[in-house]
C-alpha cells in the first residue's frame, strides 16, 4: 500500500512540475518584520523596526534591563515610535521606528514594541562597549532567490553557528524583485526572530533597484521604510552609504551600484570616503559593497569602480573588503604572482553567495580560495590584534578559515588556514554543465588547472 501511494504521489509532483505560488503576507495590527538597527552609539542606543497595518493608530516600544524575573515588565519605560505610511501596490503599509536611547553599554536588555495593546513577543538585545573589546558578526553574500524556501537555512545555520554575534552584515541582493513585498516578506520570515535580537547592516545590490516613472533609478521602496540604518553618508545616499564604529573597528557600507550608474555618484561616494578613511580612530577597518572589486566569474570585472576605489583601500590601510554578486565564492587579494602573500599591502577580498543562486566560477589570479555551486555563510570575529574569518557551508561544515594579525605599525599578516581543510568545491552547477560547449568546458578545465597549479606553487 505504502509503495501505491508514493507511486501516486511521485506521478502527482510530475503532473503538477514542482511549481510553488508565493505566501501573502497582509500586515496586521500586531507588529511583524521586527527587525534591529541603528543610527546613533552602539554602546548608548539601539533602533527597532516593524510593520503594521494602516488602522494602528500607536506606536510605541516598551524596554528595561533584561531580568531572569518576568517582574521587569511592570518596570519598562514607555518610548515613542515614529511612523511613516508607505504606499505598496496600491495599499497602505504603515513601519514604524522606536529608537531607545541613554542605554547602559555592555548590557542586556528586554524590548518588546507595538500601539500599547497589541505588542510583540518581548526580544532581547545587547548594547556594545564603550571602547575596544572582543567581538563577532556574520556576514552574508546574496540571498536573491527561494528565500524562504532555501535561503532560510544559511541565516538559521549561521546563528546556530555563532549564537553570541554582535550583529549581521548583508551584502546586497537581498530579494531579487526591488518592490515585491512578497519577497521582501520572504527575507523577514526566514531571519525571523533572529532579526529581532541581532542588528542588521545591509548594504543594497543591483536588484535593490529599479526605476521610477521618470525613469530614474531608486532603491526599491522598502528599503528605507523596513530598515533603520546610519544616516550619517552623502546627501542622496542616506541608509545606504554610513559607517558604524562598533569596539574597536570601523564598518563602511558604500552604494556600488548607485557609483555605477552614475558617474558624479561614485565621485560623491569616492570623496566621502576618504574623508571618512582619514578620520578613522580605529584599529581595524571593514568594507561591504555589492560589486567585487575583483570578481569571481569570467568578464563581470567592474573596472571603474575598482580604479576608483581600491587606490582608497590601500592608503587608508583597510583590511577587509565583503562583496557579492558574482553568486561564487573567493577569497583571495591582489599581489604580483610570485610576491608572498604572507604580508598583504592591501585587503583582503571576499565574494560570496548565500542565497541558491549560482554562476559559474573564474577562478583568477587573485584567488586563493573558491568554490562553486555552494551555499556559505561567514563568522568573522576581532579580538585586539587579531581577526579570524570562517566560512561554512550551508551543512555546517567549515570551508575556509584565516587570520589577519596586525602588529604595532598596522601592517597585517595573514596566516592562511584553508589549505588543511577539505577540497576545494569546484564542480559546475548542472545547468552550466549541460549549458557549456564542448570549447567551454576545455576552456574551465584548463582554468581549473591552472589555478591548481598557481596555489601549489604559492604553498611551496
Amino acid at each position: 500500500m505504502k509503495r501505491i501511494v508514493y507511486s501516486l504521489f511521485l506521478m502527482g509532483l510530475a503532473t503538477v512540475g514542482w511549481t510553488q505560488t508565493h505566501k501573502e503576507y497582509p500586515p496586521g495590527v500586531y507588529p511583524d518584520r521586527v527587525i534591529l538597527g541603528l543610527q546613533g552609539n552602539p554602546a548608548t542606543s539601539q533602533s527597532v523596526n516593524w510593520r503594521t497595518d494602516s488602522t494602528v493608530t500607536n506606536a510605541v516600544g516598551a524596554i528595561a534591563e533584561a531580568d531572569p524575573s518576568p517582574d521587569f515588565v511592570s518596570k519598562a519605560a514607555v518610548v515613542p515610535a515614529t511612523t511613516e505610511r508607505v504606499l505598496l501596490d496600491g495599499k497602505t503599509v504603515l513601519y514604524h521606528s522606536v529608537h531607545f536611547q541613554n542605554l547602559k553599554p555592555a548590557t542586556q536588555y528586554s524590548y518588546r514594541i507595538g500601539d500599547g495593546t497589541h505588542w510583540s513577543e518581548w526580544f532581547h538585545f545587547k548594547t556594545a562597549q564603550d571602547r575596544p573589546a572582543p567581538f563577532a558578526f556574520l556576514y552574508f553574500g546574496d540571498a536573491q532567490n527561494d528565500i524562504r524556501s532555501l535561503w532560510s537555512r544559511a541565516i538559521r545555520g549561521a546563528y546556530t553557528t555563532l549564537p553570541t554575534v554582535n550583529f549581521m552584515i548583508h551584502a546586497g541582493d537581498l530579494i531579487t524583485s526591488s518592490n515585491a513585498d512578497w519577497q521582501w516578506a520572504e527575507w523577514f520570515e526566514a531571519g525571523g526572530w533572529i532579526n529581532g535580537m541581532v542588528t542588521t547592516l545591509a548594504t543594497p545590490g543591483n536588484h535593490e533597484y529599479f526605476k521610477d516613472e521618470q525613469g530614474k533609478p531608486r532603491v526599491s521602496r522598502h528599503w528605507r521604510p523596513s530598515f533603520v540604518l546610519p544616516e550619517n553618508g552623502p546627501d542622496g545616499l542616506k541608509e545606504t552609504v554610513y559607517f558604524v564604529d562598533y569596539q574597536g573597528t570601523r564598518f563602511i557600507s558604500l552604494n556600488s551600484q548607485a557609483a555605477l550608474l552614475d558617474s558624479a555618484v561614485m565621485t560623491t561616494e569616492a570623496n566621502w570616503l576618504v574623508q571618512t578613511l582619514s578620520n578613522n580612530p580605529n584599529r581595524w577597518t571593514v568594507v561591504v559593497h555589492h560589486h567585487p572589486i575583483y570578481s569571481t566569474k569570467q568578464g563581470r570585472d567592474n573596472d571603474d569602480w575598482r580604479a576608483r576605489m581600491e587606490p582608497i583601500y590601500k592608503k587608508f590601510g583597510v583590511d577587509l573588503v565583503l562583496q557579492g554578486h558574482d553568486h561564487t565564492y573567493g577569497r583571495g587579494l591582489n599581489m604580483p604572482l610570485g610576491k608572498s602573500r604572507k604580508h598583504p599591502d592591501g585587503p583582503i577580498y571576499v565574494v560570496s553567495v548565500s542565497g541558491p543562486k549560482m554562476y559559474d566560477i573564474g577562478l583568477q589570479n587573485w584567488m586563493d580560495r573558491a568554490a562553486s555551486n555552494t551555499q556559505l555563510y561567514q563568522t568573522i570575529s576581532i579580538n585586539g590584534d587579531k581577526l579570524t574569518y570562517q566560512s561554512y557551508t550551508v551543512t555546517g561544515e567549515k570551508y575556509d578559515s584565516f587570520e589577519l594579525v596586525k602588529n604595532n605599525k598596522g601592517h597585517n599578516t595573514l596566516n592562511d588556514q584553508s589549505p588543511a581543510l577539505s577540497a576545494e568545491r569546484l564542480e559546475l552547477p548542472a545547468e552550466y554543465q549541460k549549458r557549456y560547449t564542448p570549447v567551454q568546458m576545455e576552456e574551465y578545465r584548463n582554468r581549473f588547472q591552472e589555478y591548481k597549479a598557481r596555489k601549489q606553487a604559492r604553498n611551496e
